[in-house]
């Protein structure tokens, strides 16, 4: 009994396995899927983006009814239908075709969301995208048998290809709940095929498991299909069977019996060399017929060996795979990493302060290896910034359309990475932001004609490095913001007085302000002055700044600056009394030295003159309470914020610090200005200041003390 519950508990877990990666996967698919239909849209004769349309919803078809899910199989069908026409040239790209297909991304999308769960809502509407697909196919096909052989007239007309298929499954794949005549049928839904079954591997009936598959295939395939159609029908079993596609010329020459079975793998090249040792190689027979000297052999033979160890290479290079890991498995390991580069640096400091030259030749050899670790470690983090350009282009699709408005979307950087904690938390900030672009910038094409515009309305989303960090530029072309309109609605909200003289920059910093908006009128899109607070706090709380840069009439520019990773950053160690501190180095522009004469001379106010320009400092250890007696002579930290230069004062500066970052536990929720903290070397803890959070206190305690 306990073994019954064992094999059914371990099936249920193989289910919900395999559910897990069909979701994975077809996620990706549609993925690609969106991808494709927004460039096909802008290019509608691009043969290879309707290729890629019509696999990536095949796939996801074909891996539904593989693993049980009918009512994706269902829904897709006319949908993989239609394209297959669309492939033919028998449907031409419309506008209507890609915004239908759209939706039906958007409810398969759904349906991978909430299985099982389905709402009325959107079973109407797949019904509804169901019927306008059916418009597109002509109503004899509608009660065609599915089962027949899509193999129309013209197939003979089409370019064939003929592929030989091995498919020899391991004897445990029906545990994952996979049935192999499926996949079979499959590949006979693509062409003209011819399968062979091998029975060998079947035991006698006393030792047979009937939860294992004895049975193998070879196929000959011809299809007008491509190599990534028949791997398509494997996608999800590739890891538990052994599956060779080969292509079979029909210009090659005419091969052996012997070659064939070399090439399929039923006989080994040395079993058919031995049966065959006793006739002579080619070359000894030219040589002894006097027909070639040997020496032409030798180099013949010398060639051969080269080309074979380049082949050998190569094909060691081209298997070269990738493999999945969970993103929970990946920040245990940055964890660890993070944990051993602490580790590391009490063993080089215990090693210098001994003075042994073994300890010390072991300490270098560990930093070495740790510091390529975190290296590798971080760079496996890191996501190309081009991943989440397709949901944009999407975002900037469906809001021309709902504003009715021309929008061009450029984008650039893709290669660009970053951190796939900080992708994932810029995605609705640069929703917001692209958003406000939409609706406040770009104009309507009447407006942008009437000044002398084109039409078309452009928005930029880019990507570049600086330094250690990341500027991410969104731009648009549209009409800018007034800063006249701001500073109005800044008075009328009390942010402002009506005397206040504020710089450009100083009036775009208040679209900040929560609950600030510019906007005539509330719309679907915007205007309710949600949004930009919400991007700026989300941004600092990456560590980053936001800068905006505009021109009335011209447009706007937004500037994002972000790290490269949360996990580690190169900062500034400080001290204050006897507490460490860390300052992002990213933020730093240079050290400067405060005398007690320098206090006398700006009498008491808190402000240094750096070679003639005032900037105004924070000392930490009046804002952490720091008691005890001031150096003589004090550090200012010179940062730049904003746009803004700010001093933090400081009792000495130690030097640069690669710091690990230590989340700081929930009983310290509250506290704004520590962003986090590390674990020198002895196993002091230093805290990390956030120099953003920090400023805006003192900026409050500032406001609150003078008004």
């Amino acid at each position: 009994m306990k073994t019954g519950e064992n094999q059914q508990n371990q099936r249920e877990l193989e289910d919900r396995r395999n559910v897990s990666l069909f979701k994975e996967e077809a996620y990706e698919r549609l993925s690609e899927l969106e991808e494709s239909l927004l460039e096909l849209e802008e290019n509608p004769d691009k043969h290879e983006l309707i290729d890629s349309a019509f696999r990536a919803m095949h796939t996801i078809k074909g891996s539904g009814g593989m693993f049980g899910f009918e009512d994706i199989v269902e829904f897709t069908h006319n949908i993989e239908t239609v394209y297959a026409k669309v492939r033919d040239g028998e449907i031409p790209v419309t506008n209507d075709l890609i915004a239908i297909t759209l939706e039906a991304h958007d409810q398969i999308g759904k349906m991978l969301d909430d299985m099982g769960n389905d709402t009325t809502e959107n079973i109407e509407k797949r019904k509804y995208i169901t019927s306008e697909f059916d418009k597109y196919i002509p109503k004899t096909q509608l009660f065609e048998e599915e089962d027949s052989l899509p193999i129309n007239e013209d197939f003979s007309k089409k370019e064939l290809i003929t592929y030989q298929i091995r498919f020899r499954p391991q004897l445990d794949l029906f545990t994952n709940g996979t049935n192999p005549l499926l996949l079979l049928g499959e590949l006979q839904t693509l062409g003209v095929s011819q399968i062979t079954a091998f029975v060998e591997r079947i035991p006698l009936l006393s030792e047979l498991n009937p939860e294992n598959c004895y049975t193998w295939w070879d196929i000959v395939l011809t299809t007008d299909q491509g190599r990534n159609a028949i791997e398509d029908v494997f996608i999800f079993v590739d890891d538990s069977c052994e599956i060779n596609i080969n292509i079979l010329d029909d210009n090659s020459e005419y091969k052996r019996i012997g070659e064939i079975l070399v090439d399929r793998g039923d006989i080994q090249p040395e079993q058919l060399q031995e049966f065959l040792k006793n006739q002579e190689p080619l070359g000894k027979k030219l040589s002894h017929a006097g027909l070639i000297d040997p020496s032409h052999i030798e180099s013949a033979l010398a060639e051969q060996n080269v080309m074979k160890k380049i082949k050998e290479k190569q094909k060691k290079i081209e298997s070269v795979s990738s493999i999945r890991v969970t993103s929970h498995k990946l920040d245990k390991l940055v964890d660890l990493v993070g944990e051993l580069v602490t580790a590391q640096a009490r063993l080089t400091q215990i090693a210098n302060n001994r003075s042994d030259p073994s300890v010390l030749a072991i300490a270098e050899e560990v930093e070495r290896l740790t510091a390529e670790l975190r290296d590798n470690t971080m760079s496996v983090r890191m996501l190309r910034f081009g991943t989440t350009f397709n949901r944009f282009k999407r975002l900037i699709r469906d809001l021309a359309a709902e504003l009715n408005a021309e929008i061009m979307f450029i984008t650039e950087g893709a290669d660009t990475e970053l951190d796939k904690n900080v992708i994932e938390k810029l995605n609705d900030p640069l929703i917001h932001i692209l958003r406000n672009a939409a609706d406040h910038g770009i104009e309507s094409p009447e407006d942008r004609v009437a000044a002398g515009k084109a039409r078309q309305g452009t928005i930029q989303l880019s990507a570049s490095y600086s330094g250690a960090n990341v500027l991410i530029r969104i731009n648009d072309d549209g009409s800018g913001l007034d800063v006249a309109r701001i500073r109005q609605k800044a008075i009328a909200r009390g942010l402002i007085t009506k005397d206040a003289k504020l710089s450009d920059k100083e009036a775009y910093s208040l679209i900040f302000e929560p609950g600030f908006s510019t906007a005539q009128q509330v719309t679907s899109v915007s205007g309710r002055g949600v949004g930009m607070d919400v991007v700026k706090r989300a941004i600092e709380d990456l560590r980053g700044t936001i800068d905006v840069e505009s021109k009335k009439g011209k447009g706007t520019t937004i500037t994002l600056k972000l790290p490269l990773t949360l996990a580690i950053i190169d900062g500034l160690l400080v001290t204050v009394g006897q507490e460490y501190y860390v300052i992002p180095l990213a933020a730093v522009e240079e050290c400067i030295e405060l005398t007690t004469k320098d206090i006398r001379q700006t009498h008491g106010r808190d402000i240094a003159d750096v070679r003639g320009q005032i900037v105004p400092y924070v000392k930490l250890r009046d804002q952490f309470n720091i008691n005890g007696e001031r150096p003589e002579i004090e550090q200012v930290v010179i940062t730049e914020i904003d746009g803004y230069r700010i001093g933090f004062v400081v009792d000495s500066v130690i030097g640069q610090h690669q710091t690990v970052i230590k989340n700081l536990s929930r009983i310290y929720k509250d506290v704004e200005s520590i962003s986090g903290a590390t674990i020198m070397a002895d196993g002091t803890v230093a805290l990390i200041i956030d120099i953003n959070k920090h400023l805006q206190i003192v900026e409050k305690e500032y406001v609150e003390h003078y008004s």
